[in-house]
């Protein structure tokens, strides 16, 4: 079986669940050719982004000018299609996030593209993210590319769902895939009753390696907490560092550590200063997953007190490794933290009960801490295997479910 994969930027740090599932199918028996915008240049940290990049094809890697002189061609020798696809690209453009030149530019990734799958075929098209990729597929399909199916994973693209015309593109699709029972219903939403059941949850999921071996998991003494991912607004890490502050009054030797780089970090710094809490936090910047497997091995409890998700992987991966979770009641972390067993949730942006449940879990005894931790990686383990979702994506490419 040969499939496609197609995203806006890869590899890239935070998107290590695309790389998961690609590597994945190509173990069970999948060719798949890889297909972004950008990232040919793009900083990694990873050595095994470096592969993926090696392996993928770029669109836009020769510039725009080359990528509009190749769909100018295709519209020359397949005029049909092209004017069909560019129909469907201008009336996709209306009440859209970006007015009409960019959705004729995302026709012309899909000339391109289009281009390179007449010299590979494939039997099906995949895009991560339900933006421009999900377009892009779209585009393909009316230029006579392959079925295709997306995946959307934040609470961005249901915040933006009237403006990026679901509707159009689960119509036009085979299947959607949504990573979490709540993302599948915010697709609900704007999604027509009759296409309902194309929408199907896929969870993100975590390679065999990533678990521990019960017999093996080692409860961290140090009151280290930990927090990973992208320094932006929507992480809540300006409310951590305020809530962190309040928890070092009565756990003086309590330290955070922020995994992770962004826009956000110049803030988080002045706020660090003002707060005065420069010496308990240390920052780590981009790391690759090996590092970021080292510091979920060494912190007590991880925390992620985002305002807006979809499901962290950032969490799967801590309870893997037997780690309590504090996190927020936002999309889709209830249906995997479960308060008072594998860790604790709190609103999001409360910052006093964020204090609270940091307190608590510092004070938690040890064995409390490891039954935690054990209830946490067999929840993840049923849940989140990367092989088994794999399959059940591997059937859906095959048309089998």
């Amino acid at each position: 079986m040969r499939v496609a994969y197609l995203t806006n930027q890869y590899p890239k740090v935070s998107h290590t669940f695309i790389r998961r599932e690609i590597n994945e199918l190509e173990r069970q028996g999948v060719v798949v050719e890889r297909f972004a915008f950008r990232g040919w240049d793009a900083k990694v940290a990873d050595p095994q982004d470096e592969t993926e990049r090696h392996n993928t094809r770029y669109t836009l890697q020769n510039g725009a000018g080359s990528l509009l002189l190749t769909a100018a061609k295709f519209a020359l020798r397949n005029p049909g299609p092209f004017w069909k696809a560019m129909k469907s690209a201008l009336s996709l453009s209306r009440n859209s996030m970006r007015p009409w030149p960019y959705h004729l530019i995302y026709l012309a990734h899909a000339c391109q593209i289009k281009l390179w799958l007449d010299q590979n075929p494939v039997s099906h098209l995949h895009a991560h993210f339900g933006t421009n990729p999900a377009e892009v597929a779209l585009l393909i399909r009316e230029l006579g590319g392959p079925d295709y199916s997306f995946t959307i994973h934040g609470m961005d693209e249901a915040d933006n769902a009237p403006k990026l015309a679901f509707d159009r593109k689960v119509g036009s699709a085979r299947f959607a895939v949504a990573i979490s029972a709540f993302s599948r219903s915010q697709l609900m939403r704007y999604v027509a009753p009759a296409d309902w059941s194309k929408l199907k949850v896929v969870h993100c999921g975590l390679e065999k390696d990533a678990f521990a071996d019960p017999d093996l998991i080692r409860v961290v003494g140090d009151p280290q907490l930990l927090c990973i991912g992208r320094l932006s607004p929507e992480k809540g890490h300006l409310i951590l560092l305020d809530a962190f502050a309040g928890v070092l009054k009565s756990h003086p030797d309590a330290r955070l550590v922020l995994a992770g780089d962004g826009e956000l970090r110049a803030p988080i710094e002045r706020k660090m200063a003002e707060l005065g809490i420069c010496d308990a936090v240390r920052i780590t910047g981009w790391i690759s997953s090996e590092q970021v497997r080292a510091e979920i091995l060494n912190c007590h409890t991880l925390v992620q007190p985002s305002l807006i998700e979809g499901l962290p992987v950032v969490i799967m991966e801590a309870m893997a490794q037997a780690r309590p979770v504090i996190s927020t009641y936002v999309g889709g972390i209830p249906e995997l933290v479960q308060p008072g067993k594998t860790g604790w949730l709190v609103p999001a942006g409360d910052a006093d009960a964020l204090v609270d449940a940091m307190q608590t879990a510092l004070s938690v005894p040890a064995k409390d801490r490891e039954k935690m931790g054990r209830c946490a990686l067999e929840r993840v383990a049923a849940r989140h295997s990367i092989a088994r979702e794999v399959e059940i994506l591997r059937s859906l490419y095959q048309g089998q479910s």
